[in-house]
């Protein structure tokens, strides 16, 4: 079993910053990718950003420039900085990880709970 716990989300004015952390725990032999999606009301979830094994992220255009991924492997977390913040930003963040349980196993993803941000203008 595997858990994701996320935390920092919260009320902002636009403009403003916030940081994101989310921190795997369980049953995890590596970890082959974290990063966070996001889902507005009436929307779809959406990628927001995601970070590879290798350290290489991949950004949703929306965030490019505003949004910076991070990963500490040591200690399975992974953290979204967020800068600029607009209020169509607001949305529940959901941490995503991509973990095998042993060496040459299969891939499984897992999901956070999920943190309300919310960009006042």
């Amino acid at each position: 079993q595997v858990q994701l716990v996320e935390f920092g989300g919260g009320l902002v004015q636009a403009g403003g910053s916030l940081r994101l952390s989310c921190a795997a725990s369980g049953n995890i032999f590596s970890i082959n990718a974290m990063g966070w999606y996001r889902q507005a009301p009436g929307k779809q979830r959406e990628l927001v950003a995601t970070m590879a094994s290798g350290d290489s992220s991949n950004y949703a255009d929306s965030v490019k420039g505003r949004f910076t991924i991070s990963r500490d492997n040591a200690k399975n977390t992974v953290y979204l900085q967020m800068s600029s913040l607009k209020p169509e930003d607001t949305a529940v963040y959901y941490c995503h990880a991509l973990i095998t349980y042993r060496t040459g196993g299969p891939t499984y993803q897992w999901w956070g709970q999920g943190t309300q941000v919310t960009v006042s203008s």
